[in-house]
C-alpha cells in the first residue's frame, strides 16, 4: 500500500478527495478484496488477480447455493496469471470441493478455459499456488507454481469432465480427488508437495484464456471445510504414479499415465515411443504412454523381478532382473522383449542390470563386492565379467552415452557425498561430472547426447532411500550446468533405468504418496 500523507481538509474537500481515494486504494492492491457475505458465500473476499478486462464478476445463488463466475483473463500458466478469483483466507489443513460446468457464453469459447478450485500464497499475479484445474475440454489437471515468479507445472490426467472435484491440503502435500458419477471421490495419483505461509487464501476461480472474451464457469455444492486431525492414528497407504514431463523450462506438462496403490517401479520408454515398460509386485508390465488397461510381460520362470530392466537397442531384448526356482538371488537375464524363457547373463549372485552398450553387445551391471559397490561390463551372450569400477565406496546407476563414448555413473569417491561421473567404456579417465551439495544418483544420458537426467537427494540423504524430497534435474553434458525439472516424493523406485522418451524431449519416472489407507477424499 503507498503512503498517503494526513491531509487537514474541510468536509467538502475530503468528500471530493474520496473518489481519487479509493482509487489509489484499488490501485494498489492486486485483487479487489469486495466483502459481502450475502453475495460470497462461504467465501469472504473476490476481484481479479493479473490483467483482467473487463472485471470479472460474481454471482451466488444463496437458495441453490451456486457460484456462477463471468471473467476475461489470459491464461493461468508459465510466470505469471490472469484470473477471476474468489476466496477466503485460512489456515492449517483444508478441503475444497464442488461440482463445475462450463455454461457457453460465447460463439467459438477456448477449449482451455479453466475453471479452479485454488491454495494461493498471495493475490500477486506472479504468486505461489496449487490448483485443481477443470478445462473447458474437459481435461482435468493439478497445477502449481513453486516460487514466486516460477513457471507453472501440472499434472494432467487422461480424464474428460468429472462429475465432482477436489483439492485437499494436508500439510505441505496438495491432492486432488474426484468422481466421474455415482461413485466416491478418489485420489488420482495427483499430489505435490509445496509449502504455503499461513494464512494462504484458497478459492473458486475462472480463466477465459482469451484476454479479450468473458466465459463463465458455475461451481455447485461447493464444500469448504477444515480438515481436522483423526481422534486416531490412521494406516498409511502408499500409492504411486506413473508419469511422462516435458524438460521445456515454460512446458514442464506432466501426464499421469497410471496410478496404483502399491509400488510401481523403474519405467523405460519404448523405442518407438508408444509404450512404457515398469515393474510391480515382482512383474514385469508394459502400458500405452496414454495410459488404459497394463499387460503383463511373459518372464517364464522368473520371479521377484525388480526395478533393473531394459530394452536392446533395437528393441527385440528384454534384460531383467529377477530370480529363478534353482537360483534365488537376483541375476541378469535375457527374454524377447514381447516375453518368453529367461536366457542366464551374469553367474554371480546379486547383479542387478542397467544399460545395454549402442551397439547392444555389451551389458552394464552392478554387484556388492567386498564391501563395496562396483559396476560391471558383461558380453550380452554371456561370458566373462570386467570391473570397470574400484572396489571401493559406491559406483552404481551406469548408463551408456547415445554415442557410447561414455559411461554415466554415480558415485561417492570423493568425499563421501553421492556425485556423477563418467568414464570411458573400459572405466579410464574418470571425470567428475557434479560437484553441489544434493546428493546426486541416477544419470540417464538423453538419446540426443545433451541433456543427462539426475535424481538428487538434500543433503543428509547419503542412501538411494524411496519417500524421500527429491529433485529431478537436468545436467548438461557440455557445460555440467544443473536445472531442476520437477520436485517429488520419489527416490529408489522413481527413475533406476534409462526411462527417455525418443525425442529427448520427455522423460517417464514414478512418484509416491503416502496417504490414509481408507482415504478417498473425506475430511472425517
Amino acid at each position: 500500500m503507498r503512503k498517503t500523507a494526513v491531509l487537514n481538509w474541510n468536509f467538502s474537500g475530503l468528500v471530493a478527495f474520496l473518489p481519487l481515494a479509493f482509487a489509489l486504494l484499488f490501485e494498489a492492491e492486486p485483487a479487489t478484496a469486495q466483502r459481502d457475505g450475502s453475495q460470497l458465500g462461504v467465501f469472504e473476499g473476490q476481484g481479479d488477480v493479473g490483467g483482467v478486462t473487463p472485471a470479472g464478476t460474481l454471482v451466488y445463488d444463496p437458495a441453490n447455493h451456486v457460484y456462477t463466475i463471468t471473467a476475461a483473463g489470459a491464461n493461468l500458466w508459465s510466470t505469471a496469471d490472469a484470473f477471476h478469483f474468489v476466496w477466503k483466507k485460512m489456515s492449517g489443513d483444508v478441503s475444497l470441493t464442488a461440482d463445475i460446468s462450463f455454461p457457453i457464453t460465447s460463439g467459438n469459447p477456448s477449449p482451455h478455459r479453466k475453471a479452479i478450485l485454488m491454495f494461493r500464497q498471495t493475490l500477486d499475479a506472479d504468486g505461489v499456488y496449487a490448483d485443481a484445474s477443470q478445462h473447458g475440454s474437459g481435461m482435468t489437471a493439478l497445477q502449481y507454481r513453486r516460487a514466486k515468479g516460477a513457471t507453472t507445472q501440472d499434472i494432467e490426467l487422461n480424464i474428460d469432465s468429472p462429475k465432482r472435484l477436489r483439492i485437499e491440503k494436508r500439510g505441505d502435500t496438495f491432492t486432488m480427488f474426484l468422481s466421474m458419477g455415482s461413485e466416491p471421490l478418489h485420489q488420482t495419483g495427483s499430489s505435490i508437495k509445496l509449502h504455503l505461509e499461513e494464512p494462504f487464501y484458497v478459492g473458486i476461480g475462472v480463466c477465459s484464456h482469451n484476454k479479450d472474451v468473458t466465459e463463465k464457469a458455475t461451481f455447485a455444492n461447493v464444500e469448504l471445510e477444515k480438515l481436522t486431525p483423526p481422534a486416531e492414528s490412521r494406516q498409511m497407504a502408499l500409492y504411486s504414479t506413473l508419469q511422462t514431463i516435458g524438460i521445456e523450462d515454460n512446458f514442464r506438462r506432466a501426464m499421469m499415465v497410471k496410478t496404483v496403490r502399491g509400488q510401481m517401479q523403474a519405467p523405460n520408454w519404448s523405442r518407438d515411443g508408444s509404450a512404457l515398460i515398469y515393474n510391480q509386485d515382482g512383474h514385469l508390465w508394459t502400458i500405452t504412454v496414454t495410459g488404459g488397461a497394463a499387460k503383463i510381460i511373459d518372464t517364464g520362470d522368473a520371479t521377484k523381478c525388480n526395478g533393473s530392466h531394459g530394452l536392446s537397442p533395437d528393441g527385440k531384448w528384454l534384460a531383467i532382473t529377477c530370480a529363478m526356482p534353482d537360483k534365488p538371488e537376483a541375476r541378469v537375464y535375457i527374454i524377447p522383449s514381447a516375453g518368453g524363457v529367461p536366457r542366464l547373463v551374469s553367474t554371480n549372485p546379486n547383479s542387478y542390470w542397467h544399460s545395454w552398450s549402442p551397439d547392444g553387445k555389451t551389458i552394464l551391471f552392478v554387484r556388492p563386492t567386498q564391501g563395496s559397490l562396483t559396476i560391471y561390463a558383461i558380453p550380452a551372450e554371456g561370458g566373462e565379467e570386467k570391473a570397470l569400477t574400484p572396489i571401493i565406496g559406491v559406483s552404481d546407476d551406469p548408463d551408456y552415452s547415445a554415442d557410447g563414448k561414455y559411461i554415466y555413473f554415480n558415485s561417492n569417491r570423493a568425499g563421501g557425498t553421492m556425485q556423477i561421473w563418467r568414464m570411458k567404456p573400459d572405466g579410464s579417465e574418470p571425470e567428475q561430472m557434479t560437484s553441489d551439495t544434493m546428493n546426486n544418483w541416477t544419470p540417464h544420458p538423453s538419446p540426443d547426447g545433451k541433456s543427462i537426467l539426475i535424481l538428487s537427494y538434500e543433503p543428509g540423504v547419503m542412501s538411494h532411500a524411496a519417500n524421500k524430497d527429491i529433485a529431478l534435474r537436468i545436467l548438461s553434458s557440455a557445460d555440467k550446468s544443473v536445472r531442476a525439472v520437477v520436485n517429488i516424493v520419489g527416490g529408489s523406485g522413481t527413475d533406476n533405468v534409462p526411462c527417455w522418451a525418443p525425442d529427448s524431449h520427455h522423460f517417464a519416472f514414478v512418484s509416491f504418496q503416502m496417504l490414509p489407507a481408507e482415504d478417498t477424499g473425506s475430511s472425517e
